[in-house]
């Protein structure tokens, strides 16, 4: 385990120096980034940007930064935990599933050289996971899995899901050739449920599946025919979990079912665990959409999505438990590609997935800013908090925001922990807050006595909106 000299051994009086000079930076930087800025300036402040605790559901939240460290924050944005990890997708485990541990993730492990894929789309020959594990809060790895994958390296990608069982859900690639298929080899996704002693039991692979994702036989044609390798580009995985739909006698709910999401390919489906058939879809079809027809009314028919990430049922207990919420990027997506407004920006859908009708839905317009100003066209989360809150990862900006039902942005931070590289034409240093997932974990989640603080944030008086005139 990593621990940053900067945030998990401060003194809680350094603590409070460092909120204070961030408040400062805020004030003096107030003109350079205001709530919702997409265009980034070349300066800008980090960290927690604007906090209401009476207004915020208060947690720690987990995500990985481009350092390659999986940063457990409060909500003044001390990174109070610290886990390494190889690639971007941790991931937090219910206690419940472990035998009531707590403080226990999924990470990646180690990576290696292959032929498989990582964030963009129809790339081969990059870095892939070799070995994913299980860390406990102590860094110890308690579970692992890639020496006994098919080819003896996990590939893993973008999600994963301890299952009640005690299993583990792990979605994956496959780098094969596929009959009928242009791309040779075929970037494939497959999802593989792993025992705690590394084996795979049981599994089920996207392409045998093709006739069940709802296309058209020219759809068909086009799938078939990608110009990239990558052809569905799955990127979330989750069990369906207790629903209402179940409970009244919905079997394609079935709570032991899996919840996925396929990017390029612009759909959402269900797999049936015991059949591994489709049993629930939303897409491939949407009306075209345009700036001028792009309707915000609730409830509604589902109008569009493109380029979706984070599909996942609400959980029992939460505010819309039962519906689908999903961050619809609206990005460049689908076979043919969905239309999507030229200058609008990325939408949070919460959708009955009965009725395919979106029920509540955020825009940057809800919070007073333009639809561009919300907008990122590719990775980027969406998880709902116990007091109707929505936790919402802008990924390509690395921003973080809770915002109320209507709207309002109530906790803001920005990644401070940004990925450093090199551009590989002009060789000159590059550095991206981008940030895959950002998930909310509960106090309890946590061993006693780890710290957290609720100091507001105040928002600088520039960066407010002022009433016309």
């Amino acid at each position: 385990m990593t621990k940053h000299p900067t945030a998990q051994h401060q003194t809680p009086k350094l603590r409070r120096l460092r909120h204070r000079q961030r408040n400062t930076v805020l004030a003096l930087a107030g003109t350079l980034y205001a709530s919702g800025a997409l265009a980034a300036p070349s300066v800008y402040p980090t960290g927690v940007t604007r906090y209401d605790p009476a207004k915020t559901f208060n947690s720690y939240v987990l995500f990985t930064g481009g350092d390659n460290i999986a940063h457990l924050i409060d909500m003044n944005g001390n990174s109070v935990h610290e886990w390494k990890d190889a690639a971007s997708h941790s991931t937090l485990i219910d206690p419940a599933l472990t035998g009531g541990k707590l403080g226990h993730v999924l990470v990646t492990l180690e990576l290696t050289d292959g032929k498989g894929t990582d964030l963009i789309p129809g790339q081969i020959n990059r870095r892939v996971s070799k070995t994913i594990g299980e860390l406990d809060w102590d860094g110890n790895a308690v579970w692992r899995f890639g020496d006994k994958a098919p080819g003896g390296a996990a590939q893993q990608h973008h999600d994963w899901a301890r299952l009640p069982n005690g299993n583990t859900a792990v979605l994956a690639n496959w780098v094969h050739p596929v009959k009928g298929f242009k791309p040779k080899p075929v970037i494939d996704d497959v999802v593989y449920e792993v025992n705690p002693a590394g084996e795979v039991v049981w599994k089920w692979v996207a392409s045998e599946h093709l006739n069940e994702f709802g296309f058209s036989q020219a759809e068909l044609k086009l799938v078939r025919n990608s110009a990239i390798a990558d052809v569905f580009h799955t990127n979330n995985l989750k069990p369906v979990g207790p629903n209402r739909w179940y409970a009244a006698g919905d079997k394609r709910f079935a709570p032991e079912n899996l919840l996925f999401d396929a990017r390029n390919a612009n759909f959402i489906a269900i797999i049936d665990r015991h059949s591994g058939k489709i049993v629930w879809r939303l897409g491939p079809h949407y009306p075209a959409t345009s700036e001028e027809n792009h309707p915000r009314n609730v409830p509604r028919p589902v109008d569009q999505i493109s380029g979706q990430h984070d599909a996942h049922i609400i959980p029992e207990g939460l505010p819309g438990a039962g519906n689908l919420l999903v961050f619809d990027n609206q990005g460049v997506a689908g076979y043919p590609p969905a239309v999507v407004p030229r200058t609008g920006g990325s939408r949070i859908l919460e959708i009955d997935p009965i009725q395919n009708q979106i029920v509540w839905q955020y825009t940057a317009e809800d919070s007073g800013s333009p639809a561009w100003s919300f907008r990122s066209t590719n990775i980027s989360s969406a998880r709902r908090l116990p007091n109707g809150n929505t936790l919402i990862d802008e990924g390509q900006s690395g921003r973080f925001f809770q915002v109320s039902k209507d709207g309002e942005i109530v906790w803001e931070y920005v990644n401070p922990y940004p990925k450093q590289g090199k551009n590989s034409l002009t060789g000159k240093p590059t550095s991206s807050p981008a940030v895959y997932r950002a998930q909310p974990v509960p106090y309890s989640w946590v061993p006693a006595g780890t710290p957290h603080s609720e100091n507001p944030v105040a928002v600088p008086e520039t960066a407010k909106a002022k009433p016309a005139s």
